[in-house]
């Protein structure tokens, strides 16, 4: 049984940030500390994350960041293509990991399933502590004048105090 991560992404005033933990843990046992999770893409104009298994969600953004060349850096084309080539082809439908993905103007969360959801409050998260740290950012978000990589690392460090998955060892990445 593996057990993910937290992914936390904001965008704000023209900016996005994703921020991320670093645990990784295999069933009882946490195994790193200081994993990276997030990563620029797309000569450094995109933001992605991904949650669940490690190989798998290195795979998806290895062909998430293929599909953005491919569409010549349209984050949304990219994105919906990944998921339905993702729901229908029979080795990457196995892969167990969800992918967030933005840049300035767009932010979605992929899924296996075919979904491509791009949230109404700029605010997106996923894995183990996900929705902890979504509903720490909405908080920030709409209560404070904090910057998005501000409210991104706070949500990841509230969500860390919460879900047992989720380290305080934060990554920040921002556009």
């Amino acid at each position: 049984m593996t057990h993910a991560t937290t992914i936390c992404a904001v965008l704000r005033d023209g900016h996005i940030a994703i921020a991320g933990d670093g645990q990784v843990t295999f069933d009882k046992t946490i195994m790193k500390h200081k994993a990276r999770k997030i990563r620029r893409i797309g000569d450094g104009k995109v933001l992605a994350g991904f949650a669940g298994s490690a190989a798998d969600g290195i795979t998806l953004l290895d062909k998430f960041e293929s599909k953005l060349s491919e569409f010549r850096g349209n984050l949304t084309r990219a994105a919906v293509e990944l998921a339905k080539e993702w729901r229908t082809d029979r080795y990457l439908r196995r892969l167990e990991a969800l992918l967030l993905v933005g840049d300035v103007d767009h932010l979605f969360v992929l899924s296996g399933t075919g979904d491509v959801v791009e949230p109404d409050d700029q605010v997106a998260a996923i894995g183990s502590g996900g929705p902890y740290a979504q509903a720490a950012a909405l908080a920030l978000l709409k209560n404070t004048a904090l910057s998005a990589d501000a409210i991104a690392r706070e949500a990841l460090a509230i969500a860390a105090k919460i879900c047992i998955y989720t380290n305080e060892d934060i990554s920040v990445e921002m556009i």
